[in-house]
């Protein structure tokens, strides 16, 4: 009976176990042959296949004992190569590219984070002073590699070919955003560039990044080289904090997933300074932690951002996951609904503006190149302030799809439940429509 062969087999692992471990066997191994199997053991089956030693000394490690990761950069303050060998050597085309799409987002953030103060749209985020770390990042990846957004890679969409009819539809919820209106303003997304659309609750998308990813690492292989794609997925080092981030580090590790983690460290969680988010050596530290290849980089040099993103893209397709930190400092506001001078100073971010403005600095290396000059930044700034204004206009006018559009797109078949609740609804609209004048900007 199946009991019965349960209790024998339970019986003869019993006497396996405890002829090993009897007190009366005798060793037939030496110290040294024994010391030898335990540290091969442990560094091969529990320490990643890192190499170990026995010690005598009562020693606990502190994170003083250990200098912070370095910070990668390839250009001062000025512009200027520090090292001619790390200079990616863009072509004339592809670096005016990068500034221009870093000015258009610039723009595009004045415009609408003022037309948000003025109530006509409902919520806004900026990216001012971290465009460097969008536009490097971005230019470094292939089309077909798959993006996972936070809320501030909007550079990362302009650089991949979304358009500002598409920025501000979406912004507006007008009736031509592909989300319908449903999702709050910059939660951008476009399949056809590999940008999966952004959700609000912080770090969901890094586990799924990770899935995406491992699902990229059982098809490469039946892809020719230039057709494999990997997954960059970005994030805060305020999201870091959240258990979501380590699930995602710890199975990208085990799984050995072809993804890059690219950690915008900008200084604050919302609120929340990283000095009191977190102790150690950063977000980088987290990554060693967790046996990925890292990196820490200076955020503002799109350069460095650049060739750190290109590396780590080569690292991935061997399916080795790599985090990238950008240190990085967010000049603006968290979004809309936050005032940041009631938790830092404004001489703080005088000091970083007049100091390490990315915009400022890569334009100095463009004047250096002779491919850009001040007469060429006032023409073009000209151009695109009046293509975003009138982008914006165009948005504004666009109706929003009807009120009771917000009961689709949930259930295959609406629910009776939900059914009662639109007639309700729409019942409620046609008896006292007239108290809400905003619908004149809804299609009936």
């Amino acid at each position: 009976m199946p009991h019965i062969l349960f209790c024998r087999s339970v019986s003869r692992v019993g006497t396996f176990i405890g002829k090993q471990t009897s007190i009366n066997s005798t060793c037939k191994f030496s110290n040294v042959e024994a010391d030898t199997f335990k540290l091969q053991e442990f560094a091969g089956k529990y320490l990643g296949n890192k190499k170990v030693l026995f010690t005598e000394r009562l020693e606990f490690r502190t994170p003083k004992d250990c200098d912070a990761m370095p910070i990668y950069r390839c250009v001062d303050s000025n512009g200027n190569f520090l090292d001619e060998n790390e200079e990616p050597k863009f072509t004339k085309e592809v670096a005016q590219k990068i500034y221009m799409e870093m000015t258009k987002l610039n723009t595009m953030d004045k415009i609408l984070y003022e037309s948000q103060r003025q109530g006509r749209i409902s919520f806004y985020m900026t990216s001012y002073g971290e465009e460097a770390s969008h536009l490097g990042s971005a230019a470094a990846l292939e089309p077909r590699d798959l993006i996972y957004g936070q809320y501030r890679e909007t550079g990362v969409l302009l650089w991949r070919g979304f358009s500002l009819d598409q920025c501000m539809n979406q912004c507006y919820g007008n009736k031509l955003d592909p989300g319908k209106g449903k999702q709050m303003p910059v939660h951008y997304g476009d399949a056809g560039l590999n940008f999966v659309t952004i959700s609000s609750p912080l770090t969901t998308q890094l586990p799924q990044a990770v899935g995406s990813a491992y699902s990229f690492k059982l098809s490469n292989p039946t892809k020719s080289f230039d057709q494999r794609r990997i997954v960059c997925v970005y994030f805060g080092e305020g999201a870091a904090s959240e258990g979501d981030a380590h699930a995602a580090f710890n199975f990208a590790a085990t799984l050995k997933c072809p993804v890059i983690f690219f950690c915008r460290n900008n200084g604050y969680a919302i609120s929340t300074p990283t000095s009191e988010q977190y102790s150690g050596d950063g977000i980088a530290g987290k990554g060693i932690g967790y046996g990925i290849h890292t990196i820490r980089v200076d955020g503002n040099d799109v350069f460095a951002v650049y060739n750190a993103t290109k590396a780590a893209r080569v690292l991935a397709l061997t399916n080795c996951p790599v985090l990238i930190e950008a240190m990085t400092y967010r000049l603006g506001h968290h979004s809309t609904s936050d005032d940041s001078t009631a938790y830092r100073s404004a001489d703080e971010v005088k000091e970083w503006t007049e100091l390490d403005l990315p915009i400022l600095r890569y334009r100095k290396f463009l004047e250096s190149k002779g491919w850009w000059n001040m007469e060429m930044d006032k023409q073009w700034l000209s151009k695109i302030k009046s293509e975003v204004l009138e982008s914006f206009n165009k948005a504004e006018k666009v109706k929003k799809l009807p009120p009771d559009e917000l009961f689709n797109d949930v259930y295959a078949e609406i629910p009776e439940a939900l059914k009662k609740q639109k007639t309700e609804l729409l019942n409620h609209l046609e008896k006292y429509g007239e108290r809400y004048p905003e619908l004149e900007n809804f299609e009936k």
